[in-house]
């Protein structure tokens, strides 16, 4: 049987992206994701995609994906289910979207991990990847709901590493810095499409979402020794979070 790997938020961006390359390369791709119609697409023809309705923020639904994957020789899980919801200052913020966005990003790649592990640990060897953010290293304005989340799960990767010493289970932290997709910034700006526009305005390549993937696939491809603690991906264009070079017309 295919090794099997377990990506969430798999329905678009980054996450159906790298359900299709790793199911090129080799492995059983488990696609997970609340959106059942687009899962759907995403599997279409392609026999080495399976697709599970799984919301990472209810216990019942991820423990129905272990179930599922009970016994079965799971090797990686990608932590990518999350998003940004607010583009707003703290004083102005609202709580629950505070709350909702932690519990997309950091609790639900919690529920997934505690979950899945163990079938790794049974398996004998495993790669947890969370895909974390450059606002995981930096704080910046009116992104405070995301920059919390995002420094949340970098704290999770390196508690698990340290806790996962001597087990042969692999950590790595992805952090994207700009990239852009379909639904990012719009899912922000509550669908306002001029205002996500200008997240992307004048520059000349942002990373897409098969970048992010690529990354994805390299480091859980790379001898099972090798461990990418972290790794840090820009477009050229973004030389810092908060200095990216943009072409003016």
């Amino acid at each position: 049987m295919k090794p099997i790997a377990v990506v969430t938020g798999a329905s678009s961006g980054i996450g159906a992206a790298t359900a299709r390359l790793l199911a090129q390369h080799g492995f059983h791709v488990i696609a997970v994701a609340r959106r059942e119609k687009r899962l759907k697409t995403l599997s279409a023809g392609n026999e080495n995609i399976e697709t599970l309705t799984i919301d990472v923020t209810s216990d019942t639904d991820v423990q129905k994906l272990a179930a599922h994957l009970q016994g079965k020789p799971v090797e990686i899980l990608v932590c990518n289910a999350g998003g940004a919801f607010d583009f707003d200052t703290v004083i102005n913020s609202d709580p629950d979207v505070w709350m909702k966005t932690y519990d997309v990003n950091v609790v639900g790649s919690v529920r997934c991990i505690k979950a899945l592990t163990p079938l790794m640990i049974t398996h004998g060897k495993g790669h947890l990847v969370i895909i974390t953010s450059t606002a995981g290293q930096i704080s910046y304005e009116n992104g405070g709901s995301y920059v919390a989340a995002k420094h949340g799960e970098v704290a999770l990767a390196r508690t698990l590493r340290l806790e996962l010493s001597g087990l042969p289970i692999r950590v790595t932290e992805i952090a994207p810095g700009m990239v852009k997709t379909d639904e990012f910034a719009l899912t922000r700006f509550s669908g306002d499409s001029e205002r996500a526009a200008k997240i992307y305005a004048g520059v000349e390549k942002p990373l897409t979402d098969s970048d992010v993937a690529e990354a994805v696939r390299w480091s859980v491809m790379l001898p099972e020794h090798f461990n990418i603690d972290s790794m840090t991906i820009r477009p050229v264009a973004q030389a810092a979070q908060h200095k990216v070079h943009r072409i003016t017309q």
